[in-house]
């Protein structure tokens, strides 16, 4: 069984959607996996900020179930622990959204496996999950990719934390998590939980680029990022693209690779919409 996690808000329906899709159409489907979402009510901070829904869980494992009968949702919701851990913090209001900082909670949840591979709402494998997965982390906290602007502007190895390969059990052993919490209690970091995290890892493993691509995509990618970036024509600007944009992916990434991916998503998200008006 693998296990994967996602965390997030009714916002990032999209992205969880297209995300577990991409993983069931470019991977073997003989293993099953259990997705774990973590979900909050954060509604205080912005209106929009509302928790998935069980509508939303049931649909995800509907889908999954028709690629692995033994596929699993697994949707917690973790207001309270995020009320007794962040709320009020100096990271609240962070460069992305606070649900950017569930992900540190996971040592406090009940029932978690060993090993677990978070994965941000904006990415699509572009190869099988067993490439990621099967890597060892036994002697690690977690591997992770370079940032592709970090290790330029920070130092070499510094990493992005959207695609993160736990070994929860060592974290525990470790309390990283436990310290990366009262980091983002104490002050504000420049990218929060991604600024903890770094500063309070003891031992991690380096993964080549390809398993976190933030800015191409070739025939090595295993994983494209679709997080913000730098363009340089026809005149310096950033743009955020997500992989849901999908006239933008085709217009203006240019990419085609994914179109069996986002036509299937297209249909369900139709379908989902449409169910949810006739109830």
């Amino acid at each position: 069984m693998k296990h994967v996690l996602f965390c997030g808000n009714t916002k990032v329906f999209d992205g969880m959607l297209t995300g577990m899709l991409s993983i069931f159409k470019r991977s073997e489907n003989e293993e099953p996996i259990t997705f774990y979402i973590y979900t909050a009510d954060c509604t205080y901070l912005k209106p929009q900020y509302t928790p998935l829904t069980e509508e939303m869980r049931a649909f995800f494992e509907k889908v999954a179930q028709k690629y692995n009968k033994d596929n699993k949702v697994v949707m917690i919701d973790v207001t309270d622990l995020y009320n007794k851990e962040f709320k009020g913090c100096p990271n609240e209001h962070c460069y992305a959204s606070p649900y950017t900082l569930l992900r540190l909670l996971a040592d406090l949840v009940p029932g978690m496996p060993d090993k677990l591979l978070y994965l941000d709402c904006d990415i699509m494998f572009n190869k099988d999950i067993n490439e990621i997965w099967n890597i060892d982390v036994t002697n690690y906290e977690y591997a992770a990719a370079r940032d592709q602007y970090g290790k330029v502007l920070c130092y070499p190895n510094y990493i992005n934390a959207g695609v993160l390969l736990f070994n929860l059990k060592h974290m525990k052993e470790t309390g990283i998590l436990d310290k990366a919490r009262k980091k983002l209690r104490q002050k504000h970091l420049p990218f929060a939980d991604q600024s903890a995290l770094i500063r309070s890892t003891s031992k991690r493993k380096m993964l080549p680029q390809k398993f976190n691509c933030q800015a191409v995509l070739n025939k090595k990618t295993v994983i494209r990022h679709f997080a913000k970036r730098l363009y340089l024509t026809p005149y310096p600007h950033t743009a955020n693209i997500k992989q849901w944009h999908v006239a933008d992916v085709h217009n203006k990434l240019k990419y085609h690779q994914f179109d069996d991916i986002l036509n299937e998503y297209l249909a369900l998200k139709h379908s989902f919409e449409e169910g949810e008006k006739h109830e």
